[in-house]
């Protein structure tokens, strides 16, 4: 039997100890009725992704609102081009850990997990089959892309007890149909367009909608039309609900060009922790995105 002389609390493990959660009393479970009520009262909902348990514990710990494993793993950490090569397998997997994180840290975050291509496009069944999946690995929610047909398949699982966070804009699963990562909803056309899907998918029953690269003006007028819906924007200005970024994109994890809507709040930060707080104040006090530095 050897005894350490590291210092370290006996509870401890060799390999990094998940963050305890906040001890503060105001510390509550997000649920989508606490959800609903922010975006009712104009309090700024935050979302970041989160892929593993050790950096989805420590977002909750930051006060993060949300955590969404995105089928943008797939980009981030397979290494792939876009999400479409993105399995069902690998959702469950990630969404599974993350799940276990948050448990583990006794972390209150929302936990939504995406759909990924492929995943729901066949049928109304293997839509409910594809999220019940996500829901028994621990996710809270399922996300999915896309206005039209969409709007039968939202309103099939949440009438099933699934509650639907939907995605229009770029719909990075289509960026083959799209022609690229552009900005979408341009021109009165345009923007008609997808005013009619997002209020197809709040009467749905859609709680939530993802909306990315869209043009800042289009995004406000939406938030405040979608009365029953809490818009999270990506690239769609400060007029939103609440905002995402993906974790690595905000970490400086980027050995490319970031994203025009993408700032590093690692650049003044002391720690991860430390940049997921800054984000969190920074959506908060409305000082992140700016409109002119990360919108269209």
């Amino acid at each position: 039997m050897t005894t350490s002389t590291s210092g370290a609390a006996a509870t401890g493990t060799p390999y990094g100890t998940l963050p305890p959660a906040s001890p503060l009393p105001s510390r509550k479970p997000i649920s989508l009725p606490r959800i609903l009520e922010m975006r009712a009262r104009g309090e700024k909902i935050t979302m970041l992704t989160a892929y593993d348990a050790t950096f989805a514990a420590v977002a909750d710990a930051a006060g993060v609102e949300c955590i969404l494993v995105g089928d943008s793993l797939g980009m981030v950490c397979q290494g792939l081009h876009t999400t479409v090569g993105v399995t069902l397998e690998d959702m469950a997997y990630h969404t599974e850990i993350v799940a276990r994180g948050l448990r583990r840290a006794q972390g209150t975050a929302w936990l939504i997990g995406d759909l990924p291509f492929g995943s729901y496009q066949e049928s109304k069944e293997q839509a409910i089959r594809s999220a019940s999946v996500l829901m028994q690995a621990g996710a809270h929610m399922v996300k999915l892309e896309g206005g039209g047909w969409t709007t039968e398949v939202v309103q099939f699982l949440v009438e099933r007890g699934i509650p639907v966070c939907a995605h229009l804009g770029l719909t990075p699963q289509t960026v083959h149909a799209l022609g690229g990562y552009r900005v979408q909803g341009r021109g009165d056309e345009a923007a008609q367009h997808m005013k009619e899907q997002a209020r197809a998918l709040q009467d749905a029953g859609a709680s939530m909608l993802v909306l990315e690269m869209v043009p800042a003006p289009l995004s406000s007028e939406l938030t405040q039309e979608l009365t029953h819906c809490a818009t999270i924007g990506i690239g769609a200005g400060k007029g939103t609900a609440g905002q995402v970024l993906v974790m690595h994109d905000m970490l400086g994890l980027n050995l490319g060009k970031n994203p025009k809507f993408v700032h590093n709040f690692m650049e003044d930060a002391p720690s991860i922790r430390g940049a997921f707080e800054a984000y969190v104040a920074a959506v908060k006090g409305g000082t992140f995105p700016v409109d002119s530095i990360h919108a269209w």
